[in-house]
């Protein structure tokens, strides 16, 4: 008879163990799935543009030349002016606000309405580009740390008052950009332009008609 029943309490024994190896796997299924719920969709990836070597990095390192060609690309949207200063220039900072600082957007927006006050708009078309051989290098990115570098864009403005020349500068700018994963739909390159690391120092200007006050351009 006691046979039976150790037989009996050791099949009870092994259900409830059963029973524990389920509510077990259970909660082991929730977790993962809580975590696979917070993992996020997309990843950004910066790659060199050269790759004929290939490239191993860690996915949140982004290259110099990756930083490079978002500051100046940013920077020369910034100041494209196609028709009209005084309404190209708040409409540029208003376009680009994703890839902008809060403090830097900012500062923009107190500079045009500065230039805006002073005349320094109205009817102006603007354009800067890199000066040739004065492109990327090396050199012309600090990495600071890991979220935050100083780029040095030597380049040329010029600008153009009812289609009359008024001003032609070489300018090398140093500007600040930071790591920004704000809002990936807006912004995927994950970087922000945080304007100025530095005064711009002007390298060479060419004469002009017309005097020119300054900004912060």
């Amino acid at each position: 008879m006691s046979r039976f029943k150790n037989a009996l309490n050791a099949r009870d024994a092994h259900i409830w163990t059963l029973r524990g190896a389920c509510i077990l796997l259970i909660l082991v299924c929730l977790v993962l799935a809580l975590g696979w719920m917070n993992a996020p969709r997309n990843l950004t990836i910066h790659q060199p543009p050269d790759l004929r070597s290939g490239s191993t990095r860690p996915w949140w390192e982004v290259p110099p030349s990756t930083v490079y060609a978002f500051g100046f690309y940013v920077f020369q949207q910034l100041n494209s002016w196609p028709k009209d200063g005084e309404q190209d220039y708040p409409a540029r900072i208003k376009s680009l606000s994703p890839y902008l600082t809060p403090e830097c957007q900012t500062l923009l927006e107190d500079d045009a309405r500065k230039r805006n006050f002073s005349g320094e708009l109205r009817e102006r078309v603007r354009g800067i580009y890199e000066i040739p051989g004065r492109g990327y290098r090396s050199d012309r990115v600090e990495i600071v740390d890991r979220d935050h570098w100083v780029i040095r864009l030597d380049l040329t403005a010029d600008e153009y008052y009812h289609n009359e020349p008024v001003k032609r500068a070489l300018v090398r700018y140093p500007l600040k950009v930071v790591r920004w994963d704000v809002n990936p739909e807006l912004n995927p390159f994950g970087l922000a332009l945080d304007c100025f690391a530095a005064m711009p120092q002007r390298l060479e200007a060419a004469p002009v008609d017309v005097p020119e006050k300054k900004g912060i351009f």
